[in-house]
């Protein structure tokens, strides 16, 4: 099979000059827009949007936000390591107590939150509090379903 060769033709590039105003042609100078100059408009003009742009815009008003007194670590489905780090970051933010609360499966990684705070992290961690239920769960279908919980509160003794 005989290869096809691509071969380029290149182009020639004309060098334009500037022109000048007086040497523009007449359809140059058709093509060109006069600039129009603008009024300033008066407000019974202005369209709702322009009036809306003119008006001073009121602060939003700030809602005030309570500090959050509860120090609670809620157990999900993330790797115990993040919940051990959540409650680090109470405890070195000057909290006393943090509590742990978990339902259903999430229960035993508290414990083990809790476990291995106290074993590897904080070393003065006395349990103050741990609470156990149950919580009913109503159902689309209409049936109820029982679910467990826990909630383990922990607090770092004061050092003497």
């Amino acid at each position: 099979m005989a290869e096809k060769k691509k071969t380029r033709k290149k182009k020639s590039v004309k060098k334009e000059e500037p022109k000048t105003p007086s040497k523009a042609s007449p359809k140059e100078a058709a093509k060109k827009k006069p600039v129009k100059k603008e009024e300033p408009k008066t407000p019974s003009k202005a369209s709702p949007k322009e009036a809306a742009k003119k008006k001073p815009k009121e602060a939003p008003k700030e809602v005030p936000q309570k500090p959050r007194t509860e120090n609670v670590v809620l157990i999900g489905r993330k790797p115990v390591m993040n919940y051990v780090l959540a409650c680090i970051t109470f405890f070195n933010s000057g909290q006393k107590e943090v509590t742990v609360k978990a339902r259903g499966r999430a229960i035993s990684t508290a414990v083990d939150t809790i476990e291995l705070l106290r074993r590897a992290f904080v070393k003065d961690l006395e349990v103050k509090d741990i609470s156990i239920g149950t919580e009913e769960i109503h159902q689309e279908e209409g049936g109820t379903r029982n679910i467990s919980t826990l909630e383990i509160t922990v607090t770092k003794a004061s050092s003497k």
